[in-house]
């Protein structure tokens, strides 16, 4: 699509039509994570000032959807996968396969530019980190974060999130 402005111009800066014919000249991917992961990640980087993650997780759910910051704000109001056809969405745990099929459907040599991913390893230690972090938050908490991040947990395949339970 030719360009008639900066690349990194946001697409509300374009009007529909031309919107729409840039849209439908890309190939769009969406890397997803499970949202309470990308708490447990914000918090271990210390992108919050809580001296807990229970009290980090309290001041995410104080601040609101609207305050939050990117690095946890739910994703579907980020990237809109209502209104833009994402043509694949690859969830983190999964990056080897779904990066592997992304690069044959380009006609690239996949084996020859994957890193090594440690997906199984990767999962597990969320999945232990995830538990540990979760028994931490007290049952009002959980509930609050699950409603934080309804349209996430219905909108993408986060079937092991423990915040669906």
């Amino acid at each position: 699509y030719p360009r008639r402005y900066a690349p990194e111009t946001q697409l509300s800066k374009f009007n529909l039509t031309e919107i729409e014919a840039m849209l439908g000249s890309y190939t769009k991917v969406l890397f997803v994570r499970d949202p309470f992961q990308r708490l447990i990640s914000a918090f271990m980087q210390g992108m919050g000032s809580s001296p807990s993650f229970s009290s980090f997780v309290q001041d995410v759910l104080d601040s609101g959807q609207h305050k939050a910051s990117v690095t946890w704000k739910p994703l579907v109001s980020l990237c809109r996968p209502c209104l833009i056809q994402y043509d694949y969405v690859v969830v983190f745990g999964f990056l080897k396969q779904e990066l592997g099929h992304l690069l044959r459907r380009a006609g690239l040599p996949a084996d020859s530019l994957l890193p090594e991913f440690t997906d199984t390893q990767v999962q597990w230690t969320y999945s232990w980190l995830s538990e540990q972090m979760f028994s931490e938050l007290s049952l009002q908490q959980k509930k609050q974060l699950s409603y934080f991040y309804r349209r996430d947990l219905s909108a993408f395949p986060f079937s092991s999130s423990l915040l669906t339970d």
